[in-house]
């Protein structure tokens, strides 16, 4: 023991990190405590005590990594690293207020301009904002990203976020000028999620996915190129269903009977959950329904890719795509022979490890496929529902949510990140034709709701022709829809699963097929649904037709009439048709891969599309409404193709060039 409490600092941390990495995590413990023992008064102390902090971390040991981090701060207040990390453990603890106290805390010591400072009140910034968006304090996590960018204006995750929270909030512009970040570089830092409810121009948004794949994923050192197990396995099919939203989430509610639905004949079914714990009906269902269950969020990327392969899983169906907590650099390591991006994220990838998308003839046309980097496969409608939902007993009447008796409820409870300006104009054009008529929307908070209040007063509306819906358990929220007359959609991101609860409910809804992904899901669902009349080829036509039916009562109770009959016979609730035709895609895919003939991504000259693509005002532009969307685009290529040439075939076949 006496050569350990002699140990230099340099030689103790050396010691430790050596016993970590052979796994010996207590036999660590035990050194470190020794030499904290017998070392009090050394002035480096409370740096021993910060390497002590973290191996307590390290084993879930907070209350200890917490005790030793405040007596490493009471030998040196203005150590930062320790602030920072104390108010992580806080934050784990439950402790919010405190968290950020000891993030500003770090603000306050760094007020002082140097190069360790910045980068310092930098990350403290950012772990504010993170911690205060987690707690739907958008207003002041939009202040700390604001000022972490202006301090480091390359920083894409916190650009990403910015520009999330602006939408949130119904900030418009969603993109203006900061000090140290152009608008064309927000544009170009967006996350693909944010971009699919900033524009609807499926070029920009393929060019945007391919960049975000290249940076944000990355390219992996060793993807693996050979799955004996798979390709040995000559039995059912082996499916791997990879998703963080296996749970009570709105990706959950759509697959709840996906799995259970699935001939064992044709295929072996296997969950890989990648999201938080969880044990509500959701979770259990789907782990009673699914063959072999994985949970692998805490296990790194490579392990679990092993783990996948292992598995013999033949194909792996990417749930998530580029949504939060997704495992793209999992999914990037071809952990399995073919890779299917299906209903978590709307949108290509634009990735060189996803050969398929799976959608249907309406969301993508055959003349749309260019925007698509997979090969597209389709079924009869590409959203599988759950024909058990739970719904409330609970009666509700209007006036529990201050709605009109007899005025027409226009209602669209999407998340507000999906109106944009020209989606909330097209709105009040409805209501000023539909006199009493009120717009019920869920809530987006409090400022948000108010903001959304004055922009109608702006615009001549009464603000409280505005009802703002409380958020509220599931089965209550779906018995309270049949309150509302109309369901109105957004642009360009459209109603997806908030557009099957209303139809399920007997709520017409009234939507625009668009010309991205996200934004032709919903027409895709009302047609399955019998009312492809409510299907509008342009925002001229949504608000007439929206304007007429609000004015025809009768209309709409023909219409709420024939969805309450068709029901448990229309397509759109054919689940077990879909996962039927499901499992034959399933088998066209194993045979291209058995015969060599799997789709290669083109992924060339997509740059030059994010290049255009941030050139572009999408703020005063809405591409929605323009008419000759590829004359609009072949004009802008045809110009880049003549400053600096293209090479991939499909865009000179677009441009003619």
């Amino acid at each position: 023991m006496a050569n350990e409490t002699s140990l230099s600092i340099v030689e103790l941390i050396g010691a430790a990190e050596a016993l970590k990495g052979n796994g010996s995590f207590g036999a660590a413990e035990v050194l470190y405590g020794t030499w904290v023992a017998q070392n009090p008064d050394d002035p480096l102390l409370y740096a021993v005590l910060f390497n002590q902090s973290v191996l307590f971390s390290e084993t879930g040991k907070l209350a200890a990594a917490r005790e030793t981090l405040e007596r490493a701060l009471n030998l040196n207040p203005s150590f930062h690293a320790a602030h920072i990390n104390l108010g992580r453990i806080l934050e784990q603890q439950g402790d919010i207020g405190a968290a950020v106290g000891q993030w500003n805390t770090v603000l306050e010591q760094t007020l002082a301009v140097t190069p360790a400072s910045l980068s310092v009140r930098q990350t403290a910034l950012n772990q504010i904002a993170r911690t205060l968006e987690a707690a739907n304090q958008d207003v002041l996590a939009e202040s700390m990203l604001r000022q972490s960018l202006e301090l480091d204006p390359h920083q894409r995750e916190v650009a990403q976020h910015f520009i999330a929270l602006r939408q949130r909030q119904c900030e418009w512009p969603v993109v203006q000028p900061l000090e140290r970040v152009t608008p064309s570089q927000q544009v170009r830092a967006m996350s693909p999620l944010s971009a699919a409810a900033f524009s609807d121009d499926p070029l920009f948004q393929l060019g945007l996915c391919a960049d975000y794949s290249r940076q944000d994923v990355g390219t992996p050192t060793a993807p693996m190129k050979a799955w004996p197990k798979a390709m040995e396995h000559d039995g059912p099919l082996r499916i791997g269903y990879l998703s963080s939203d296996l749970r009570e989430h709105a990706v959950g509610h759509l697959m709840a009977e996906v799995f259970g639905l699935h001939e064992r004949s044709k295929v072996e079914v296997f969950a890989y959950d990648c999201g938080p714990a969880a044990d509500d009906p959701l979770s259990r269902n789907f782990r009673e329904t699914t063959d072999n269950w994985r949970t692998i969020s805490g296990i790194d990327d490579e392990a679990a890719a092993r783990l996948i392969a292992e598995d013999g899983i033949q194909i792996l169906i990417d749930v998530n795509g580029y949504t939060r907590e997704g495992r793209t650099r999992l999914v990037a390591l071809r952990p399995a022979p073919v890779i299917v991006n299906w209903l978590g994220f709307p949108g290509t990838t634009a990735s060189p490890f996803h050969h398929y998308i799976v959608a249907d003839d309406i969301i993508i046309p055959q003349d749309h496929e260019i925007y698509y980097s997979e090969e597209v496969l389709r079924l009869p409608c590409y959203q599988p529902n759950n024909r058990k939902r739970v719904v409330s007993e609970r009666i509700w009447q209007r006036s529990d949510f201050g709605l009109p008796e007899d005025g027409t409820v226009f209602c669209c409870f999407n998340g507000s990140h999906k109106i944009t300006r020209f989606c909330l104009d097209r709105w009040f054009a409805i209501l000023k034709k539909v006199p009493g008529s009120v717009l019920w929307l869920l809530t987006g908070g409090t400022e948000t709701d108010q903001r959304l209040k004055a922009c109608a007063e702006a615009a001549g509306i009464a603000p409280d022709r505005l009802v703002f819906a409380g958020k509220m358990a599931n089965p209550d929220h779906l018995a309270r829809y049949p309150l509302a007359d109309l369901f109105l959609d957004t642009t360009p991101y459209g109603a997806h699963t908030t557009a099957s609860d209303a139809l399920w409910m007997g709520v017409p809804v009234l939507t625009i097929a668009g010309k991205c992904f996200a934004a032709r899901v919903c027409a895709s669902l009302v047609t399955a649904a019998g009312l492809q009349e409510l299907v509008c080829p342009t925002p001229e036509d949504y608000v007439k037709r929206a304007a007429d039916l609000g004015k025809d009562r009768q209309a709409l109770r023909d219409l709420r009439q024939r969805l309450t009959e068709s029901r448990d016979d229309c397509l759109l609730f054919d689940t077990p048709l879909l996962v039927s035709k499901l499992e034959g895609l399933y088998a066209e895919m194993w045979q291209a891969c058995r015969s060599n003939t799997l789709p290669k991504p083109d992924l060339s000259d997509l740059d030059a599309l994010l290049e255009v693509a941030a050139g572009i005002d999408h703020e005063t532009t809405d591409m929605l409404a323009v008419d000759d969307y590829p004359a609009t685009w072949r004009d802008l290529l045809i110009a880049r193709h003549e400053a600096r040439p293209l090479f991939s075939r499909r865009f000179l076949d677009f441009t003619g060039a």
